[in-house]
């Protein structure tokens, strides 16, 4: 099995680099001849292997296969020793995972105190220049996102069967959405309303501590979007608050887990992408993460730049529905996520979202005498069920552009 698995990581390293011809050499008679087609693959285990070199066969113009004898093929030798050393369960999903460079800490990311009375200005402008800030002086106690993180790491150390049952109520690794996106990571997804405490395949610890920080949490988000408001001067100012206090609001919560994975990145120098670019649909997001970096947002200028970790504040985004809200003055942020290669980073994420039936549209207030709307109006059962239909690093919002092209 090794040697069909540095042959995968061989290969996925060339589709990432956009190469369409490529010579494989390999050492193993066995392997070569069975992706030639000339020896039939009998093996159970080897089966699927090769099934997914097949598939990944697809997105080169020319690709050969050639048998190197294995004194002449030394380097590739080690590397399939090193290949051997990942867990088939690991390499069953990583094989489809993208790997990216490293990139530099960016030490320009605003950081807004809470209680600062020019608050409202900065944010603002946060949010027009990055969709991204940080936030401190935010008022939640440390002790609920310690007592949160410490139930979440135990549940994750769980037995697979354990987790699984958690399943109905939003446990998921590996598959990102139903739509082939795929990352490093272990979740579970919960709605905000009701409440966790009945949940019997949670521990009653866990829900108490899910409980008591998506309380503090959600009126952190409340908070925020009002001065928001100030900031930018709406009338009233729970013009954004009352879609996220409505006892029909859509809002969610998600635990992540990005679990460490030296082995696989030793093979190639570079981080597993644990959850892929994306904006966020909703409103707004509210993240805390422990002191493991990982967390990426993209410049206007495209640069991908990383964020420096900090467990004691919070990361506020701005999502999809708050950048059509505004006419596009506040932009939603494309982030993503890469993988710590010694240690596991643990994150979790209120995202703010409106009613269901909410008609979402530009805010006449914000826009200048005759100015129109750049979006077409939609329901956020619209935009949602368009978000998830389609791939994770898509640009939903240009289907609703009043610009777009109908065949989009």
């Amino acid at each position: 099995m090794a040697k069909y698995e540095v042959c995968i990581m061989g290969i996925c390293a060339a589709i990432e680099c956009k190469i369409k011809v490529l010579e494989v050499y390999g050492d193993s008679t066995l392997v070569i001849y069975q992706l030639k087609g000339e020896w039939e693959t009998r093996d159970p285990k080897l089966i699927d292997y090769r099934k997914l070199v097949l598939e990944f066969i697809k997105e080169f113009d020319d690709i050969t296969f050639c048998y190197l004898p294995q004194d002449e093929n030394q380097i590739a030798d080690a590397l399939a020793t090193l290949a051997s050393m990942i867990k088939p369960a690991a390499l069953e999903h990583c094989s489809l995972i993208k790997t990216c460079k490293p990139t530099c800490v960016f030490t320009g990311i605003p950081v807004i105190d809470l209680r600062d009375p020019e608050a409202k200005t900065l944010i603002v402008k946060a949010c027009e220049e990055y969709g991204f800030f940080k936030l401190i002086n935010h008022g939640v106690p440390m002790e609920f996102m310690t007592r949160l993180e410490a139930e979440a790491l135990s549940f994750f150390n769980l037995p697979q069967s354990d987790k699984d049952k958690a399943t109905p109520f939003g446990y998921g690794s590996n598959k990102i959405g139903p739509n082939g996106d795929v990352g490093w990571i272990e979740y579970l997804l919960v709605n905000t309303n009701p409440q966790l405490t009945s949940l019997k395949t949670l521990s009653e610890n866990f829900c108490y501590a899910v409980n008591d920080y998506i309380l503090a949490v959600k009126r952190l988000a409340f908070e925020v979007v009002e001065i928001m408001a100030d900031g930018l001067e709406i009338e009233p100012r729970n013009v954004l608050s009352r879609l996220l206090r409505d006892e029909k609001s859509d809002s969610c919560f998600r635990l992540n887990h990005y679990p460490p994975c030296p082995q696989l990145q030793a093979l190639s120098g570079r981080n597993l992408i644990g959850f892929g670019e994306h904006t966020d649909p909703q409103i707004i997001s509210i993240l805390r993460s422990n002191n493991t970096s990982g967390l990426q947002i993209c410049l206007r200028d495209r640069t991908w730049v990383s964020v420096p970790p900090d467990q004691t504040s919070f990361f506020i985004s701005v999502g999809d529905t708050l950048q059509v809200m505004s006419n596009g003055r506040l932009r939603s942020v494309l982030h993503r996520v890469l993988t710590d290669s010694m240690k596991s980073r643990v994150s979790m994420i209120y995202f703010g979202g409106p009613p269901m039936s909410e008609k979402i549209v530009a805010l006449t207030c914000l826009m200048a005498k005759g100015e129109e709307s750049l979006y077409k109006e939609f329901t956020w059962w619209e935009y949602k069920t368009c978000a998830y239909k389609s791939r994770l690093g898509a640009n939903r919002l240009g289907l609703f552009e009043k610009t777009a092209n109908a065949s989009l």
